[in-house]
């Protein structure tokens, strides 16, 4: 199953450009906004199993937004890849790697402008983004995936000067600029691909690769983080959790190199889709 972010209505993907509204089709029962939609995840799931799509509406990525527009919480996972923590200058975490927020006001569909502000020196991660889709509190890896509604592909732009700044970074305000989170093209449910654990990610910019990688290197693969969350904090249908980014971002280059304005940042996860990101100057 896949579900989008059409008009802040949520809708049913049927095929690349057609789609069911999900609250015409279930006449009321679910919908129209994502987050309900999350919150009564399982009768959702259980209802598009035996629905028979009839009026389809136009499926338009220019209308799509981030698949869970209004999360409660918004978790990012750093140093999550072994190459990406030893071109960060750091060693790979054994326990559980550092956990910041992105805030929600920064979140963006798939196709978009982003804007970068003069003085700045802005940075690309492709990350594969995991919905919460069932309460998990103290939940084990075992268990973590029947908590997960679906998984979708994010991009955790940075802007690195902000970021590292003193006396102390700034993550959090710092990877949170208005869209600096696109996300999407659509939350693509486990079941639909063959392999959740491993998928190939990666992103280029104007056409020339940059990131490329598996979900399979991550040190702390999807069911552990939810699990490792789950220790210290309620996860709540809905919650975003970027998982982390591979090897190949601009700051761990020699020389370091950073997004310009009129560049085209495409980013991809293998079963779920792409995302383009258009950056260009300050105004």
């Amino acid at each position: 199953m896949r579900i989008a972010n059409l008009d802040n209505r949520a809708a049913l993907v049927v095929d690349s450009d057609r789609a069911v509204d999900i609250a015409t089709a279930s006449q009321g029962r679910f919908g129209p906004g994502l987050q309900s939609v999350y919150e009564s995840w399982q009768e959702v799931v259980e209802w598009a199993a035996s629905l028979s799509p009839g009026d389809t509406i136009a499926l338009d990525r220019a209308r799509l937004g981030a698949p869970s527009p209004e999360p409660r919480q918004v978790f990012a996972i750093g140093l999550n890849y072994q190459a990406h923590a030893a071109e960060s200058g750091f060693e790979a975490p054994t326990q559980l790697p550092p956990v910041f927020t992105k805030y929600v006001s920064s979140f963006a569909g798939p196709d978009s402008e982003v804007v970068i502000p003069e003085g700045t020196t802005v940075d690309w991660e492709v990350e594969l983004v995991a919905v919460i889709g069932r309460t998990a509190r103290r939940v084990t890896a075992h268990d973590a995936w029947s908590h997960v509604a679906g998984l979708t592909v994010g991009q955790d732009i940075s802007e690195r000067t902000a970021q590292l700044r003193g006396p102390a970074p700034q993550f959090g305000l710092a990877k949170s600029l208005p869209g600096f989170s696109p996300q999407g093209p659509w939350l693509v449910t486990p079941d639909e691909l063959d392999n959740p654990d491993d998928l190939e990610l990666g992103c280029s910019i104007d056409g020339e690769q940059v990131q490329k990688s598996r979900t399979s290197d991550l040190i702390f693969s999807v069911p552990r983080i939810v699990a490792a969350l789950s220790e210290t904090v309620t996860l709540y249908p809905g919650d975003v959790i970027f998982t982390g980014t591979p090897a190949g971002v601009g700051m761990g280059r020699t020389p370091q190199r950073f997004l310009r304005p009129g560049e085209k940042l495409d980013s991809w996860i293998s079963g779920i889709g792409e995302l383009h990101q258009r950056f260009v100057a300050e105004d």
